[in-house]
Formats: C-alpha cells, sequence, structure tokens
C-alpha cells in the first residue's frame, strides 16, 4: 500500500463539477489499495474524498492545524487523525509521509501546497511522483504560466517533465502507479 498525499479545496461553495471528481479519487484509491493522506478536513472535496475513501473500506490519514478543526471540521472516520500546531508542521508530516501526491482543484493552500512539492521536485529533494487532476481546464492557466517562466528560461524543466497533468482522478492513480513501481515502490 502506497500513502497518496492529496491537496484539494476546503470549500463548499465550489462548483458541482468538482465534488465527483474527489469522491472517484478516494474511492479508487480505497479499491486500489492506496491509504489516503490529506489535511484532515471534514469540508469541500476533502471532506467527500476523505468520506468516500473511508466507505470504500480505504486507509485514511488526516493531518489539521488546531486553529483550522473549527474551520474545516474534524474527518472523524479517520484511521488517523493528527493535530498539529501550525501549517508547517501539517505540511511536513504530509510530506514526509507521502510517497506520491496528487493535486485536485483548491485555491491558494492548495496551490501553495503543490508548489512547494513542485519546487521540492525540481530542486531533487524527492522523485516522488506527482499528477495534477486538471478537471474541465481548472489549472490551465497555471500550466500556462508555468509554460511562460519555461519560456523565459525561468523554470530549468517543462512542467510535464515534473508532473502528470490528467484529466481524471482514475488517470491520475494509472499515472502515480505506473512510476512508482518504476521506482520500485509499492503501487
Amino acid at each position: 500500500m502506497s500513502s497518496i498525499c492529496v491537496y484539494c479545496s476546503s470549500s463548499d461553495a465550489i462548483a458541482d463539477t468538482y465534488p465527483p471528481v474527489a469522491e472517484a479519487l478516494g474511492r479508487e484509491l480505497a479499491r486500489r489499495g492506496h491509504e489516503l493522506l490529506y489535511g484532515g478536513g471534514a469540508v469541500g472535496l476533502m471532506g467527500v474524498m476523505a468520506e468516500a475513501a473511508h466507505d470504500a473500506g480505504g486507509t485514511v490519514t488526516g493531518v489539521i492545524p488546531a486553529k483550522l478543526q473549527s474551520r474545516e471540521g474534524i474527518a472523524y472516520d479517520a484511521d488517523e487523525l493528527i493535530v498539529t500546531d501550525t501549517m508547517r508542521e501539517r505540511k511536513r508530516i504530509m510530506y514526509q509521509q507521502a510517497e506520491a501526491f496528487v493535486v485536485l482543484p483548491g485555491g491558494y493552500g492548495t496551490v501553495e501546497e503543490f508548489m512547494e512539492v513542485l519546487t521540492l521536485k525540481q530542486l531533487g529533494y524527492h522523485d516522488h511522483p506527482i499528477a495534477m487532476v486538471n478537471v474541465d481546464g481548472f489549472f490551465e492557466t497555471l500550466l500556462s504560466f508555468f509554460a511562460e517562466l519555461r519560456e523565459g528560461q525561468f523554470a530549468r524543466a517543462p512542467i510535464t517533465d515534473l508532473v502528470h497533468v490528467v484529466p481524471a482522478a482514475e488517470t491520475a492513480l494509472d499515472r502515480l502507479e505506473r512510476a512508482l513501481a518504476q521506482d520500485g515502490l509499492p503501487s
């Protein structure tokens, strides 16, 4: 079983397009025998995904700062819930325990967490696979900006050398499993 860290929205006020993707990812993680490692919240895509993984018999580990418990709720159905003092501690634990990363649509926090693992991969601090689920072109503006960085020589590698950009949750897991198998890690 691989531990797959997922970054995603904690907002319930988002378009109806996105929750089914989070639900599919949670269900597929469980079905394929992977552990879901996520931000520990019970709302938004986080809550939908964790509930789907739990309901499908998967292992769910949530990591949440104490300050966010009242804002994001707490994933009481998580197999393990780690409460941290700070966001930095939350991110450190998630990063250290993950063998792969998935990015679903989200806001500033999601983008910031993604940027950190992307930067660390680009700098050679880890070689864990990263998949970005580009539902309905959600990340197109960001991907365009990454292309501009590359064209301006601010980034060495094209984003597609560092991240699997895919249209669906199932495709993300297919790509991560192939990458993990090539690295000799359990898939």
